[in-house]
C-alpha cells in the first residue's frame, strides 16, 4: 500500500495559494491524501508544513507542460495504488487591459494556462479517475464565464471554455462512472486580483470580497451532490440568467455600467 495508506485523494493545481490551498488544507483537515502543485515553490513548502509531509505530496509544476503534468499525476497516484478521486484544475492566471491594447503574448499565457493547462489535465488525468469508483473531475470557471467581462476578455473567453467543456464531460464522463462539475467564483480574495481591489469591494452583495475558504467548502459538497455548476456567491446565478435570457440587453447595460447596480438592486428587493 502506497503513501496514502488507502486514503480518498485529491490532486489540485494552483494549490500554494489562494482557493487552491485552501482546498486542500480542508480536504487533508478531513483525512484525505492530498496532492498540491504550483509553480509556487515557496507557497508549496508552507502548504506541506501546514498540512504535513505524511499527508501530502507537493510538486512545482507549470500545468501548460503535457510530460511534466502526466509525470506528477503519475508519481502523486503512485502513493495512491493508482486511484484517485478528485481531479482538480484550479491554476489560472489572469491578465487584464482593452483586448485591442494587450500583447499576443499576455493573450496567449492566459489561454495556455486557463484552458490548455485543463485540457492537459484532464486528458492525463481520466484513466486514474476511470480507476476510482465515484470519482470527480472538478475545475475553476468563473463568474465571467456568465457573460464575456470587458477589460479581460481573453480570461473571460477562456472561463466560458471551461464551463462548456465541464458540461459536455458531464455527459460523457457519466458512462464511465466519473463526475464532471465546476464552479464559478465571483470576487474571490486571492493573490490574483490586483491590489487593493479586495479592500475597495462593496461589504455586502453579489460583488463582495469572498475568502476561498468558501470555494473550497464547495469543492467538498460538490464530491457528495450531483450538481454541476456551483456559484460563489450564490447570487452569481443571476447573472448566467441575465446573459441567457436577455444578451442584448445585457451587453448594453454592461457597456453603460448599470447592469451590475440593476441585478444587485434585483437581489436585495428578493430578501426578506
Amino acid at each position: 500500500m502506497g503513501k496514502a495508506n488507502g486514503r480518498k485523494s485529491i490532486f489540485i493545481t494552483g494549490a500554494a495559494s489562494g482557493m487552491g490551498r485552501e482546498t486542500a488544507r480542508l480536504f487533508a483537515g478531513k483525512g484525505w491524501y492530498v496532492g498540491g502543485y504550483d509553480v509556487n515553490a515557496d507557497g508549496l513548502k508552507t502548504l506541506e508544513q501546514e498540512v504535513g509531509h505524511d499527508n501530502c505530496r507537493t510538486g512545482v509544476l507549470d500545468v501548460t507542460m503535457r510530460e511534466k503534468y502526466a509525470k506528477a499525476l503519475a508519481e502523486f497516484t503512485a502513493d495512491t495504488d493508482g486511484k484517485l478521486d478528485i481531479l482538480y484544475n484550479n491554476a489560472g492566471i489572469g491578465r487584464g487591459g482593452m483586448f485591442a491594447d494587450q500583447s499576443f503574448e499576455d493573450v496567449m499565457a492566459v489561454v495556455n494556462v486557463n484552458f490548455v493547462g485543463v485540457l492537459i489535465g484532464i486528458h492525463e488525468g481520466v484513466k486514474y479517475l476511470k480507476a476510482t469508483p465515484g470519482s470527480m473531475c472538478f475545475t475553476t470557471s468563473s463568474s465571467s464565464a456568465t457573460y464575456g467581462i470587458p477589460g479581460i476578455a481573453v480570461y473571460s473567453a477562456t472561463k466560458h471554455a471551461v464551463k462548456g467543456l465541464t458540461e459536455a464531460l458531464a455527459v460523457e464522463f457519466k458512462m464511465l462512472g466519473i463526475k464532471a462539475a465546476d464552479v464559478l467564483p465571483g470576487l474571490i480574495d486571492t493573490p490574483i486580483l490586483p491590489p487593493g481591489v479586495a479592500a475597495a469591494a462593496p461589504k455586502e452583495g453579489m460583488f463582495r470580497a469572498i475568502p476561498p475558504i468558501e470555494v473550497a467548502k464547495v469543492v467538498w459538497e460538490a464530491y457528495h451532490s450531483d450538481k454541476l455548476h456551483w456559484y460563489v456567491p450564490p447570487e452569481i446565478f443571476e447573472l448566467d440568467k441575465a446573459a441567457t435570457l436577455t444578451p442584448e440587453a445585457t451587453r448594453d447595460s454592461m457597456a453603460s455600467g448599470s447592469l451590475f447596480m440593476q441585478l444587485d438592486e434585483q437581489l436585495k428587493k428578493q430578501q426578506p
